[in-house]
């Protein structure tokens, strides 16, 4: 069933072309040409005509992003709101917009990255338009591979481009 989790973001990831690297746990690791990312979708399913919350790490094969941690948001935060991203029980300060969140910069992914290898879950709380609080909830199974897997690739892809064999 864990599976089932994976195909689905797989299958409800965005038109643009995709290859699907791994998928396993929750997570699914996709490349995407110029870049790859290890996604999964949040805990709860989004009801017909809402948001889908999904979260996860994105690389460049040329580009600023190495594991860059971004989040769609379920609920449009309120101009002014804090997004906190907690892993196990650490912390993190997110930068949001348009319904989105992301990592402020690489130490800050770096350490990301290194809570979500070791925690079960995570949650992204913030508030919405008319104060309200929410939390997006997402389980770790599976995303340390699906971040070595995506990153891996968009690495594989970074030599095979600078025309290195990899």
């Amino acid at each position: 069933m864990r599976w089932l989790a994976a195909l689905f973001l797989i299958l409800a990831a965005p038109a643009s072309a995709f290859a699907p690297i791994f998928a396993g746990g929750q997570w699914a690791a996709l490349d995407r040409g110029n870049s790859c990312e290890a996604a999964t979708r949040a805990v709860r399913i989004a009801e017909k005509g809402k948001v889908q919350a999904r979260a996860g790490f994105a690389f460049d094969v040329s580009g600023p992003r190495h594991g860059q941690f971004f989040a769609q948001l379920s609920r449009m935060p309120r101009p002014g709101s804090t997004v906190i991203l907690t892993v196990g029980d650490q912390p993190f300060l997110l930068a949001a917009g348009s319904g989105w969140a992301w990592s402020r910069d690489p130490a800050q992914e770096a350490a990301i990255i290194a809570a979500a290898r070791s925690a079960g879950g995570m949650r992204i709380e913030s508030r919405d338009q008319a104060g309200a609080r929410f939390i997006d909830r997402y389980l770790l199974e599976g995303a340390a591979t699906a971040i070595d897997a995506a990153a891996a690739r968009c690495a594989t892809a970074k030599l095979a481009k600078s025309g290195r064999n990899p």
